[in-house]
């Protein structure tokens, strides 16, 4: 992927999640990564969405670094660095304050496959984070809000549940490319609100069952994937 069409995936990726109601204001930021580079681009830091363009993403490297100085990055930069360095095979991460992904994220609630619009999108249940010590929170808290989704992911596919709901913040989201994040982060949306619902009529509900949980996600997903038109 060329500089340019990088450049236009991240801003359509930050517009989209103003377009689908996800962000308010300058809070969220979406960023995309070169791999072959490991040249990431991300939104600046509390720039309004309406006068972005593409010449407004700042380059970064792995490390969290700015690699020029017209704009600063966007004030989560080290949280999108720890997840590119440590999970491989994403090419793009968003951050949003949607209303019902921060509930259950402050409510610290995970997000368990309660019927098939979570199982189309997410092999399981949508995780949350142990709360940042107070010395997390006081020395390089950013940094350490990404350490806490790895540790969240031991053991965790993240391209198989592509989300997470940090502890009384808001959900992180990601996928292969742009695009592909903005849709996981739509659906979780989608999904976090209906399993509020849910959870208001019965506080604890039961999970879907394995053998529709795989029916669902692998239809999609799966070596064998029946779903949409193909290639």
């Amino acid at each position: 992927m060329t500089d340019e069409t990088l450049r236009a995936a991240v801003l359509q990726a930050n517009l989209d999640t103003v377009r689908y109601g996800l962000v308010l204001s300058t809070f969220g930021n979406a960023s995309g990564i070169d791999r072959e580079t490991g040249r990431i681009l991300i939104k600046p830091s509390g720039v309004p969405y309406d006068s972005l363009t593409p010449e407004d993403m700042v380059p970064c490297d792995l490390d969290g670094r700015a690699l020029d100085n017209r704009l600063r990055p966007s004030s989560d930069l080290a949280t999108h660095a720890v997840l590119y360095r440590e999970f491989p095979g994403i090419g793009a991460v968003i951050h949003t304050h949607s209303t019902y992904a921060t509930i259950m994220a402050q409510a610290r609630r995970p997000i368990p496959a309660l019927g098939t619009t979570h199982a189309d999108y997410f092999y399981g249940t949508i995780p949350v984070t142990r709360d940042l010590t107070p010395d997390e929170i006081s020395e390089d808290y950013v940094l350490n809000t990404g350490k806490v989704i790895v540790e969240t992911f031991a053991g965790i596919d993240p391209l198989s549940i592509p989300a997470v709901l940090v502890a009384g913040h808001g959900p992180f989201v990601w996928g292969r490319t742009p695009d592909e994040a903005v849709h996981n982060a739509v659906i979780l949306e989608e999904v976090a609100r209906t399993a509020w619902h849910v959870m208001a009529l019965n506080p604890e509900p039961q999970p879907i069952s394995q053998a529709l949980l795989d029916r669902h996600y692998l239809r999609k997903h799966g070596a064998q994937a029946t779903y949409g038109q193909g290639n």
